[in-house]
């Protein structure tokens, strides 16, 4: 055909050649005719030869043509030739680029039919049935969305009418697998986790005997379906069994019921012991199916109470996290319902601080304070404390109102005495919680030096003055028998939640105003709202205000997922247990949840106010505490924050937080430490991290903000502690060297250690090394083929330091520089 092609286009260029005369005869005329007819024929054949044609192409044509022929073996050219095809070039080109789409599709569907005739689920047997459950297979779920987008576009082309039949069986059949694959997992999600409850628990099968006879029929069916399963494993007969996906919804329905069951039973536990619900269902379950063995039940204390890790058995004490112990006035009973013997450890756990405040006011005075400090728990050592500082600034301002000038001054020379007394303890060999209690005492201790200071520098002669109103002023009362926290017009009860030995925050001018705007809007039957950027200390402020006043504080971290169901349930146990909760970043709820919430948060506060014991939350009367106490942070300077509507912001306080005094805070942190001549290290400290921000290049993986100077300060006090001879001036400086030269990149180093050396000049420390951990380091290396250069060494001997004060550590780099093999 080719060659026959070749040979008539030579043709028609040799008829064009011939003279202008010859063209008008009749001879030429019908030549040149001929000769194009048979180009166009050709062109046909040759487009019929398309591998794509098929018998019923064939059949199309002959319609086209009205010839009939038969296509076999022995068909020639000539044949096709006698149909004349330079009359149907259009229609030629019609069916053979309809041939070929259709041979696309037939090969799409031949795929298909390869594809899931191999396609078999994958099985793994349940942890503790061991009934073999399906196995999520991502391969599988990848195959039918791409399977079922190229059915749905093969089903908008116009060439579909041949395949129609066997591309809508398709489609039908991968429905239908998608379909039952996303019910058959959630069933078999759901009825994991309830067989785990309803067949593994005994507690809860005697606690819900009814249900638990429905899930023995359900979990009988399922094992039943998981068992046909297995025995048919390719994908799409197991998944287009007829009736099936009835089934799988039916038993869905049955797990719908048994699952309200439990939240129902669940809801009645919360409601006995509220602080149910700041806990997850599965962590309540687990409470509940042990409520038996209180020692497994420890293990959630601390998700329940603020540092409350574990309880000696029969309840005689209470231990926290790092160990410190605390005796009960009273032996606490822990047999029964768990969330009875929980309530009486609540309750045992208030009497016995009651009862320890008052011993510890009473003994204060009989011996040193540094002496008197390790009788008691750091919270009730710490709480004295400040009752004491109230009562002898009162006798101060007393004595100043009979004539006796220097009152104050006394007194504030006996606080400086006490602070140095409890400083020179720090540097001496204390178990870690004895440490952290003194520098919990030292923080508090500094403010209230700073604050009789103020006092005297402004002169203040009187106790009713503002500067002294203002300030948070603990003091017992004996009538009551009660411990209370008065600032300015505000008074709250403390709460004798045991908080254990922790930390408090350094309190600062921004501090003070603080307390004073949160006090005042919970004397208003308010929230409060700090607000402000990263870093200023909002949540840090609610948690240590309620630490001040014995309160247990529930943080919940704010998201988009939140719904107002989940809140509800919040505020609901808030109101119930009476203390406080600080949701975290709260305008990072949706608007239309926050519109929800106002109305929460309003029947809460409405409650508070008419001084009711039983209130209306939501259609369900519950108890109210009118201790609760609701607080938000929020940060307007982030993306994707909401605006609060206008009647939510009615009902918070707001209070702008800005950057705080960090040279003050390092000064006092530094104190807590053991470090004697805080005040100017603490500017040398601040003035270095201000030069770096401003001089180093801008790196996301520098930090010189509050929290890189707190873990610097720690550094700094192991350093002072192990080396207690050496001068303070260069165990901070060898701390701000050794723990920032990690990170610092080699283009900014020059200018880092310049820095160093001008806010120390003439001081060279060497580096404090462990001989023994760089030769255990060479030995490893020559064991990994690695070459022991002094840098990598001095790479891994920083990752070990710095991996000994943060919980987490960022190895950054160029690629092909060795952070792996650190």
């Amino acid at each position: 055909v080719e060659q026959m092609d070749i040979d008539c286009r030579k043709f028609a260029k040799d008829i064009r050649r011939l003279d202008r005369e010859m063209r008008s005869w009749d001879a030429f005329t019908g030549l040149d005719t001929s000769v194009k007819n048979m180009i166009t024929s050709l062109r046909a054949v040759n487009e019929l030869q398309n591998p794509a044609i098929r018998d019923r192409h064939w059949h199309e044509l002959m319609q086209a043509t009205k010839v009939n022929f038969t296509m076999s073996e022995d068909t020639t050219l000539a044949d096709l030739l006698q149909l004349n095809l330079h009359k149907f070039e259009d229609e030629v080109h019609g069916i053979v680029d309809k041939a070929m789409k259709e041979s696309g599709m037939e090969k799409v569907l031949n795929t298909l039919d390869t594809t899931w005739a191999t396609m078999q689920f994958e099985h793994e047997p349940h942890a503790r049935t061991g009934i073999m459950l399906l196995k999520s297979d991502e391969v599988l779920i990848e195959t039918l969305e791409d399977n079922q987008v190229q059915l749905q576009n093969l089903m908008t082309s116009k060439y579909l009418a041949f395949f129609l039949q066997e591309v809508s069986g398709w489609q039908q059949k991968l429905s239908t697998t998608d379909s039952v694959i996303s019910i058959w997992f959630e069933v078999q999600r759901t009825w994991s986790h309830l067989e785990s409850i309803f067949i593994g628990s005994e507690d809860i099968r005697s606690q819900l005997p009814e249900d638990s006879k429905h899930f023995d029929a359900i979990d009988q069916d399922f094992k039943k379906l998981m068992a046909d399963a297995v025995k048919t494993p390719n994908v799409i007969e197991a998944t287009n069994k007829p009736g099936l996906y009835d089934k799988l919804e039916a038993l869905q329905k049955r797990l719908v019921l048994c699952e309200k069951a439990l939240a129902e039973y669940l809801e009645t536990k919360r409601l006995a012991f509220p602080r149910f619900y700041f806990i997850s269902s599965a962590d309540l379950l687990d409470i509940l199916s042990n409520g038996n063995e209180p020692v497994e039940v420890s293990r959630h204390l601390p998700k329940l109470f603020d540092s409350l890790a574990k309880l000696k058995f029969k309840a005689v004490g209470m231990s926290t996290r790092d160990e410190e112990y605390v005796p009960l006035d009273a032996d606490c009973d822990l047999s029964g319902q768990v969330e009875v013997w929980l309530n009486r450890v609540l309750a045992s756990m208030r009497s016995t601080l009651r009862h320890l405040i008052p011993e510890a006011m009473v003994t204060y005075e009989e011996k040193p304070r540094e002496q008197w400090v390790f009788d008691y728990p750091a919270q009730v050592a710490l709480t004295c404390t400040q009752i004491w500082w109230t009562t002898e600034v009162g006798i101060a301002f007393s004595r100043l109102e009979e004539g006796y000038e220097n009152a104050m001054r006394d007194y504030n020379k006996k606080q400086i005495t006490q602070l140095n007394a409890l400083i020179s303890l720090l540097i001496g060999n204390l178990t870690a919680g004895d440490r952290m209690k003194i520098m919990t005492i030292c923080t508090i201790d500094v403010h209230a030096r700073d604050v009789v200071a103020k006092l005297i520098l402004a002169k203040v002669e009187s106790a009713q003055a503002f500067s002294w109103q203002s300030q948070l002023r603990h003091r017992w009362d004996e009538g009551r028998r009660h411990c209370y926290a008065n600032i300015c017009d505000a008074q709250l009860q403390y709460s004798y939640e045991y908080l254990g030995n922790t930390s408090r925050l350094v309190i600062t001018p921004l501090t003070d105003r603080c307390y004073i705007t949160l006090t005042q809007s919970l004397h208003l039957f308010m929230g409060g709202a700090p607000a402000g950027p990263a870093g200023t200390g909002k949540t840090e402020t609610t948690k240590d205000l309620g630490r001040a006043v014995g309160m247990m504080v529930y943080v919940f971290n704010c998201s988009e997922q939140m719904d107002y169901k989940s809140c509800g349930n919040i505020y609901k146990g808030l109101a119930q247990t009476g203390a406080w909760g600080c949701f975290d970043e709260f305008n990072r709820i949706s608007v239309e949840v926050l519109s929800v919430i106002a109305v929460q948060v309003k029947c809460v506060q409405d409650a508070i106010r008419a001084r009711k014991k039983t209130f209306n939350f939501l259609g369900e009367t519950i108890t109210l505490i009118p201790s609760v106490g609701l607080f938000i942070t929020m940060n307007p300077g982030y993306a994707g924050r909401t605006e609060l509507p206008e009647n939510l912001k009615a009902l918070f306080r707001p209070c702008a937080m800005v950057v705080p005094d960090f040279e003050l805070i390092c000064e006092i942190m530094l104190v807590a430490e053991g470090f004697i001549d805080a005040k100017l290290l603490a500017r040398k400290f601040i003035t270095l991290y201000t030069l770096c921000k401003e001089l180093l290049s801008k790196q996301d993986h520098y930090d010189w903000g509050l929290r890189a100077i707190k873990s610097v300060l720690v550094v700094a006090g192991s350093l002072k502690r192990g080396d207690p001879g050496r001068a303070e001036d260069q165990v901070l400086m060898r701390a701000l060297r050794d723990f920032n030269i990690p990170k610092i990149v080699t283009d900014d180093l020059p200018v880092f250690m310049g820095l160093i050396g001008d806010l120390f000049p003439a001081l060279d420390v060497p580096r404090k090394r462990d001989l023994n951990f760089e030769k255990i380091i060479r030995q490893s290396m020559l064991e990994l083929k690695l070459q022991a250069e002094e840098s990598f060494v001095l790479k891994v001997v920083q990752l070990e330091e710095l991996l000994q004060v943060r919980h987490s550590v960022f190895v950054v780099g160029n690629a092909g520089c060795g952070k792996s093999q650190v």
